[in-house]
């Protein structure tokens, strides 16, 4: 009998194939976390990043719709056997910057404000690095991150350094942009060891990027898992290729410095901890962590001492309930 896309038996198995992954996903939301959970309840489905602002005893996180939104962690919270879903409250929303997302963000506390990347991610046409003041959310300063020749660029994250220069990551064109403290543009970081020779690996090139206190950059280039140290001291931004064993870091996505070294590498899988003895001349994957993988990890931070990660997805509808997951790693 010929095979029909319209037949009974046909649409019973497309329709129990495609039960297959929701089921997952259900038994996987229902499933008790191994781990300490932050959930909260938010307007949108998607959060690209989450920083913990300890001073204000809350999570920052980014829209991939645009805008920034804060997730206050009571005092007491914890203290009862079923902890409250928390609520994000939107602090940033830029009508002048509609249709373009915010991506990767970072607290600069000496100067008491939130440097955030935006870009657009579908047209790749704007990119933008914006700093706003952690008190009154009064924006300090756009600065537009172009190209040459008209280059597709894709604004992904920052890093703030100690005199306050902030370093973008370009995923689509694999270069850094610089801005100084006063937001004025500086410069670019270009450097061949950021191509991939394998043409596909380029598709999501840099993007999670940390400041190390002695004075480098440390940057993932996300397909190929390839860490590069980058030292801005120096006038030329001397590159290297930091030599990791124990592991991959393919699908590395955001970075946080845990100490001078120790790094964690959130992404797929869900976290990965890497250590250095040397200054970041050469690393160990030592650990690794595993989440909630339909979720997608894309950032980490770190709350009192423990590393949260915040997952891309929210689910639920019409609040959505978003997880930041916190990581023990083993061995």
């Amino acid at each position: 009998m010929a095979f029909s896309l319209c037949s009974t038996k046909t649409l019973l198995f497309l329709f129990l194939i495609s039960a297959i992954p929701i089921a997952f996903i259900i038994s996987m939301e229902l499933a008790k976390p191994p781990t300490h959970v932050y959930h909260y309840h938010s307007s949108g489905f998607f959060r690209e990043c989450a920083k913990w602002d300890d001073l204000n005893r809350r999570f920052l996180v980014s829209f991939m719709e645009g805008g920034i939104g804060e997730i206050a962690v009571p005092e007491d919270h914890g203290s009862s056997l079923e902890e409250a879903v928390l609520k994000e409250v939107t602090v940033v929303k830029d009508p002048d910057l509609t249709g373009n997302s915010s991506l990767g963000i970072v607290v600069d506390r000496p100067r008491n404000r939130l440097l955030v990347a935006i870009s657009d991610i579908l047209g790749n046409n704007y990119n933008a690095l914006a700093a706003y003041d952690l008190s009154t959310w009064d924006r300090l300063f756009l600065t537009k991150l172009g190209g040459s020749d008209n280059e597709k660029s894709f604004a992904d994250d920052v890093a703030v350094d100690a005199e306050g220069n902030a370093y973008v990551t370009d995923a689509k064109s694999n270069k850094i942009w610089k801005v100084g403290a006063d937001g004025k543009f500086v410069s670019f970081i270009r450097n061949p060891h950021f191509i991939s020779k394998e043409w596909y690996k380029n598709l999501v090139g840099l993007n999670g990027i940390v400041y190390h206190p002695d004075g480098f950059l440390i940057v993932i280039h996300t397909f190929s898992g390839m860490l590069y140290k980058i030292d801005i001291a120096k006038e030329d931004h001397e590159v290297k290729l930091i030599k990791v064993a124990g592991g991959s870091l393919a699908f590395g996505d955001g970075l946080e410095l845990l100490s001078p070294t120790k790094l964690v590498v959130a992404g797929n899988p869900s976290g990965r901890l890497v250590e250095s003895s040397d200054r970041w001349e050469t690393a160990s994957v030592v650990a690794k962590f595993k989440g909630p993988a339909h979720r997608l990890a894309t950032a980490a931070t770190v709350k009192d001492g423990r590393v949260y990660l915040n997952h891309l997805l929210g689910m639920g509808y019409p609040k959505k309930k978003h997880a930041l997951v916190e990581a023990v790693f083993s061995i």
